[in-house]
Formats: C-alpha cells, sequence, structure tokens
C-alpha cells in the first residue's frame, strides 16, 4: 500500500491505477477506498487516467492528527498531487467537491477540477443547518457515541428514519460508524455554505481553472439551486445536470462526463 506524508507529517494512504493525465478522486462523508464510489470509478477510468484514490484524514489506512483544520486537508491533497508529478486533474463529490474547492482557491495545481453536488443550502427551499449541529456531533463522537453521530449526519442529510434505522442491521454499519469520528471534518467543510443565504461572491474566486459543476436530474431542488449558484460565483464554471441521476450517483454515469471533460 503506498502512502505520501501530508505537510503534519500525517501518513495518507492511497491507491494509483491506470495510466494517463493524473487525476484524484476526493471521497466525500463516510467514504474511504474500501467503502464508497471511488474505487468502481476509479475502476473505470484507469483506462484513460492515472487514478488516484485516497483515504481521507481520520479513515481508512490515513493518520488522523489532532486538531483538524481544513487546512491540513488541504495539505493532503497537495502531497497526493506531489505524488502525481506535481499537477493533476480533480474531481470531488459532496463534502468532497467542498475541499477540492478549498484546495482550488488555495493555489494548488489543479488543472481542472470537476464537482458533483456540493452539500450547499442557498436558499429557502430546504431547512439550513442547525446552529448547534456541529457541537453537537463532536460531542457525540467525543463520547464514543458513534452510532449516534451517524445517526445525526444521516437525518442531517433527509435519509428517512426507517432507513436509517435498517442500515444498523446491514454489513455497512460497522464501516460508516469506523469513520464517524470524521464527520466533523465534514461539517467543518460545508457549515457556512448550508446557512440558507446567497454563497459569498468572491470566496472561491482563486479557483481560475477550468471547472465543471454537476448535479443530478433527479436530486432535490436545494441541491440543484446550489449548484447553479456555485457556478454563478466561480471564475471559470460551466453547470451540467445529469439527467435521472441523485446525489448516490454511480461510476457508470458519472464516468462519461468525467472523461469529456479531462480530455476535452
Amino acid at each position: 500500500m503506498p502512502t505520501t506524508i501530508s505537510k503534519d507529517g500525517t501518513t495518507i494512504a492511497f491507491d494509483r491505477s491506470g495510466r494517463g493525465p493524473a487525476l484524484i478522486l476526493v471521497d466525500g462523508a463516510l467514504c474511504y477506498r474500501a467503502s464508497g464510489p471511488s474505487g468502481p470509478l476509479a475502476a473505470l477510468l484507469a483506462q484513460r487516467f492515472t487514478v488516484f484514490t485516497y483515504d481521507r484524514r481520520g479513515r481508512g489506512d490515513s493518520g488522523n492528527t489532532s486538531p483538524y483544520a481544513i487546512e491540513r486537508e488541504v495539505e493532503d491533497l497537495d502531497a497526493l498531487i506531489k505524488e502525481a508529478g506535481g499537477q493533476a486533474f480533480v474531481y470531488g463529490i459532496s463534502s468532497g467537491a467542498a475541499l477540492a474547492l478549498e484546495a482550488a482557491t488555495r493555489g494548488l495545481a489543479i488543472k481542472k477540477l470537476a464537482l458533483y453536488e456540493a452539500p450547499f443550502i442557498v436558499d429557502g427551499t430546504r431547512p439550513p443547518i442547525p446552529d448547534n449541529f456541529l457541537a453537537s456531533l463532536e460531542d457525540a463522537v467525543a463520547a464514543g457515541r458513534r452510532s449516534d453521530a451517524v445517526k445525526a449526519f444521516m437525518k442531517l442529510v433527509g435519509v428517512p428514519a426507517v432507513f436509517v434505522a435498517l442500515m444498523r442491521f446491514l454489513p455497512s454499519w460497522p464501516r460508516l460508524t469506523a469513520v464517524a469520528h470524521t464527520l466533523p471534518y465534514d461539517i467543518t467543510l460545508v457549515k457556512d455554505y448550508e446557512r440558507g443565504t446567497a454563497l459569498p461572491s468572491n470566496q472561491w474566486s482563486g479557483a481560475t481553472m477550468p471547472t465543471l459543476v454537476m448535479d443530478g436530474g433527479k436530486s432535490p431542488a436545494w441541491m440543484r439551486n446550489a449548484m447553479r449558484a456555485l457556478t454563478g460565483v466561480l471564475p471559470n464554471a460551466t453547470y451540467r445536470t445529469l439527467p435521472g441521476q441523485t446525489h448516490m450517483i454511480g461510476a457508470k454515469a458519472i464516468m462519461p462526463p468525467l472523461v469529456e471533460f479531462f480530455h476535452g
């Protein structure tokens, strides 16, 4: 298993596959190399790219140096870009899209950036994140109540209570609770953009590379409104809706627009 060392000394585990231009995939909440969408997507993209998947800090085989800060996760991605030869394409999904945006605007060597459904809330089409949510989540993690942390997160993102109750009996539940302590990291990345207010016009002004902002045609209005709004505040962005897709997009659905964009 290859690893790289981030600026603060944290070990970041990654996989490399395929041949071609370097492309780094950035996972969302509760996902890592052994559990989530990046593995199947990497297998498809490896026909055209050298694909890097990695465990964000605190997940899988990566380290978890405290205290957490967004800057540290940006440095982790920078370490991956150096492993990739000094520059790379980057694709981020959900909170991974928010992380990729932070990296892009802070000057990392990202040639092109693709984003799928960063979970921002920019209007009144859904309630904003509760003011105390991050503190409550941190309390649950600190007390070792990992299942409670995952359940609170699932409720926040709109998973019906009956499905959450059933998920506790599925084989995937232990994989989710194993990384529950990283949920505050994801909330830290997105909470300032989940207030139900317009996105700051200059927040990502440094992200000047060509950027593809995508959403699913079956995703809720609040998510699609946010992605249109994000496109409007980025310096060099194109907006695209993928018909019939939701937030849980499969590898076969997201692969073609990524290939088209990064090879274009």
